[in-house]
């Protein structure tokens, strides 16, 4: 190969690479922002969660809940949860899981759920964390309701 051929050669490599960086770069700056975005609807709904609760002393029932999600910015993003209230009572600790949704991302991010604790925390957890998590908190009811 001549001089020429070399330099083309390198040129094409280093434009290929540098298009392959900014398209993973670009895939998971979606992903961030797009879970920044679930999280913030999720946190929204928590706060009129614990309003409700804070003026009925329970918390709301699951149409209220789904239709207070249609109404938030950014509830696109979020899905439909499940949400928990079921199996919540006067026992449940604050960081009993009332709201979840399911995230499966193509970036770093990868699988997660978005929790909506009872106390109104909103996190990112990995898969396996909150399957193991949620197991801990559901019922045996709980379990063969949501099963079928």
């Amino acid at each position: 190969m001549n001089k020429r051929q070399k330099a083309i050669l390198r040129n094409l490599t280093t434009v290929l690479l540098a298009t392959v960086i900014m398209v993973a770069g670009m895939i998971n700056f979606k992903d961030w922002v797009n879970r920044s975005e679930a999280m913030r609807a999720m946190d929204q709904l928590g706060q009129v969660i614990l309003e409700y609760r804070k003026e009925r002393g329970a918390v709301p029932s699951q149409s209220y809940v789904y239709s207070i999600i249609e109404e938030l910015q950014g509830s696109v993003r979020l899905g439909k949860p499940k949400y928990r209230a079921l199996w919540i009572d006067f026992e449940s600790t604050p960081d009993e899981i009332l709201a979840y949704t399911e995230k499966n991302y193509v970036s770093l991010l990868g699988k997660g759920f978005i929790v909506l604790r009872l106390d109104g925390r909103v996190e990112w957890m990995k898969k396996q964390e909150f399957e193991r998590l949620l197991a801990q908190q559901q019922s045996p009811d709980e379990i063969e309701m949501t099963d079928n």
